[in-house]
């Protein structure tokens, strides 16, 4: 993580999202903007939580580890979200860790401020509940892919996420297949015999340390409406 010091960058970010028109107090003072490399974390699960973020930019996932050592997909985040607003309410450690998959752009307001300030604040609450009521939203939604929808699709789902699609090159595929299978929770010859379907379908294509994507259009069409 590191804190950018570009006010031209977050007042563009404040007026693409309309954030100030969730306070009643101006906040600008208060609010700093925060960088995140692809691969960092935003945050992890059970540790302090210093500051709301407003994800405004980029793309990371979320996910839980369970007590038997294992993770746990939840969601993607790849458009203007709250990231500590659960924490504010009942606890100031994280309930999910966060990671970029895409560098990443936030703009930060520290808990003390947040406590001093907001929650005082009608406007505020009124966004935190909204932003809350759409998580429990997602958060039913993807409980129930996770139980009903085939790994294949899953699978699908992740990979469609995660890659770059920027490049004018087939986009390519590389995780640690291991953590992947705890991810979707699945088990690894389970996985592989989901990779090597995708294969004989021709979306995707093996090659030394990943998969190639040789067909897009057809893996977003078995990923629609997954893990969003």
């Amino acid at each position: 993580m590191k804190q950018i010091d570009n006010q031209e960058l977050l007042h563009t970010f404040l007026n693409q999202h309309q954030i100030s028109q969730h306070f009643t107090k101006d906040m600008t003072p208060y609010l700093n903007l925060f960088f995140w490399k692809k691969g960092e974390h935003i945050c992890f699960e059970d540790e302090p939580v210093n500051h709301l973020f407003f994800f405004v930019q980029g793309k990371a996932k979320i996910y839980i580890t369970l007590k038997n050592g294992k993770s746990l997909l939840l969601c993607f985040y790849e458009d203007f979200k709250l990231i500590g607003d659960l924490e504010i309410i009942h606890s100031k450690t994280s309930t999910a860790s966060v990671q970029v998959i895409e560098d990443a752009y936030c703009i930060g307001i520290h808990q003390d401020i947040v406590r001093k300030y907001l929650l005082n604040d009608i406007l505020f609450l009124q966004f935190m509940c909204q932003s809350l009521s759409l998580e429990l939203e997602r958060s039913s939604k993807n409980s129930s892919i996770n139980l009903l929808y085939p790994l294949e699709n899953r699978l699908a789902s992740y990979i469609f996420a995660t890659v770059d699609h920027s490049t004018e090159q087939a986009p390519v595929f590389k995780e640690n297949l291991t953590e992947l299978a705890e991810l979707l929770g699945a088990s690894y010859r389970h996985l592989h015999r989901s990779f090597e379907s995708l294969c004989q379908k021709k979306i995707l294509k093996r090659q030394d340390k990943g998969f190639v994507i040789i067909d897009v259009k057809q893996l977003e069409e078995m990923a629609a409406d997954l893990y969003k």
